[in-house]
């Protein structure tokens, strides 16, 4: 598909992998709006790449009709890429056998709602954009990527609700792939492994501990670059028989329950 002229919205495009995405899809043509509630860093890098920044909660509807409205504004809707999401870790139960020392219930329901329901969100309002497009050749309409991750496969100790989150998002690919083939919208998922981003922090901790966690890797033995997890998100949107698909980027790495 190509996508030179098109419009694309990536959620969490402000910093990390979504900015190397941004990035990367810019660098093929396409009108990006930074989907995300990082506004410095968001603005500065619509601004580096000529695309758009929007401030969008996923968990707001009405931010992404936003989003989606301002992506119309720039060419027709045919990309998104949903990289937006939040970590949490927690055991399920606590050491001291009081039901008050069990995992925090909120913040289950945040991860689930930000990192699944958004992303549903997301796909079901820009796909009803993309749905009135003018078809491509073959009928094509749009592509739409969304970030999993391994701990949807491989889920440690403490990882329930970010696993639960990510699994749904693996889940819900194939049937939402089924649906949208009728308007001519393809959808695949990435599931990234260690990748190397700000969420590591910087100095010589940081990198002793990323050493440590690169131990597991299979081959290269290293942390994933953002720009090697983008260049697969690309694909997914440009290679027009890709569909229904999940992809692991991970240097072959299968995660140990810690």
């Amino acid at each position: 598909m190509d996508i030179n002229g098109a419009s694309a919205i990536v959620t969490g495009g402000a910093s990390g992998i979504g900015a190397a995405t941004a990035r990367l899809l810019a660098a093929k043509g396409a009108k990006v709006v930074i989907a995300d509630l990082q506004e410095d860093k968001g603005t500065a890098l619509a601004d580096e790449i000529g695309g758009a920044f929007c401030k969008v909660d996923v968990t707001n509807t009405d931010d992404i009709v936003n989003a989606v409205e301002m992506a119309k504004s720039m060419g027709p809707v045919r990309v998104l890429v949903n990289s937006a999401g939040i970590g949490w870790a927690q055991r399920t139960v606590g050491k001291d056998g009081q039901y008050e020392s069990a995992a925090n219930l909120d913040a289950f329901k945040k991860v689930i709602a930000i990192n699944l329901i958004g992303t549903f969100d997301c796909i079901r309002i820009a796909a009803t954009a993309m749905s009135t497009s003018e078809p491509l050749e073959y009928g094509e309409r749009g592509a739409i990527v969304n970030i999993a991750s391994v701990a949807a496969f491989d889920g440690q100790i403490g990882q329930a609700s970010y696993s639960a989150s990510k699994g749904g998002v693996v889940g819900m690919t194939l049937p939402i792939a089924r649906d949208l083939a009728a308007v001519g919208v393809r959808v695949n998922t990435v599931a990234p492994g260690l990748i190397d981003t700000p969420i590591y922090g910087q100095g010589e901790n940081s990198e002793l501990f990323k050493q440590n966690l690169q131990k597991g890797v299979l081959f290269p033995q290293r942390l994933g670059f953002q720009e090697e997890l983008a260049s697969m998100v690309v694909e997914c949107v440009t290679n027009s028989y890709m569909n229904a698909e999940t992809i692991r980027v991970d240097g072959g790495i299968r995660m140990q329950p810690k």
